[in-house]
């Protein structure tokens, strides 16, 4: 959670610059999202040469004090928790600039989503976007074990995707159509995810 949290500091530092962007506009908003969203996939890589690393040290730890290597499950259960770290600090920054308005005496709207009170409407968005990163990285881990293709590019695409999703929101009541495509793609990261696992637990 903290690599992830890093990465988002780092990336606002950066975005910082070119504040503020005009409402009004959607561009410059899907150009922070493209940059971020390549940022973060190659620190994804990153973290799983760091991670390769460390099973093997494990390994052959293992190996010295004639223990068993580590299971497939426990290779699992490590990427489950390095997404749901991802997950986690992703919505904590996404909700922490909420804090400030959340302090207020009644329901908070916007005039681009009048249908939904935004505090619903950003609990949501993260919700997708918690159980997106979460799946995505045992997704991830997997394809670079196995060198599958499919899994490698299948992450980055559905984060890219789904990201750039969130810019339907400028929309007047885009939220009514974003969040039903953002819970679209995390179903379908689900689904894939569940499918990959299934897989591999018959196969071994």
């Amino acid at each position: 959670t903290l690599l992830w949290l890093i990465s988002l500091i780092v990336l606002s530092g950066i975005w910082r610059a070119f504040l503020p962007l005009k409402s009004t506009t959607w561009w410059p908003y899907a150009i922070l999202i493209i940059t971020s969203v390549g940022f973060q996939e190659g620190l994804r890589i990153f973290l799983w040469r760091a991670y390769k690393r460390l099973e093997d040290i494990l390994d052959a730890f293992a190996e010295r004090v004639s223990k068993p290597r580590l299971f497939l499950t426990d290779k699992m259960q490590i990427a489950l928790a390095g997404g749901l770290g991802h997950g986690v600090a992703h919505a904590v920054f996404f909700c922490l600039s909420l804090l400030t308005p959340a302090f207020g005496p009644a329901t908070f709207f916007i005039d681009r989503c009048s249908k939904m009170p935004f505090f619903l409407v950003s609990a949501l968005i993260a919700l997708a976007f918690v159980t997106i990163h979460t799946f995505s990285m045992v997704i991830a881990f997997n394809g670079y074990a196995e060198q599958n293709k499919v899994d490698q590019v299948f992450v980055p695409v559905v984060h890219m995707v789904a990201a750039l999703m969130t810019v339907v929101n400028f929309a007047s009541e885009g939220c009514l159509v974003g969040i039903p495509l953002l819970y679209f793609m995390a179903s379908l990261t689900l689904m894939h995810c569940g499918k990959m696992v299934w897989r591999r637990l018959t196969e071994n």
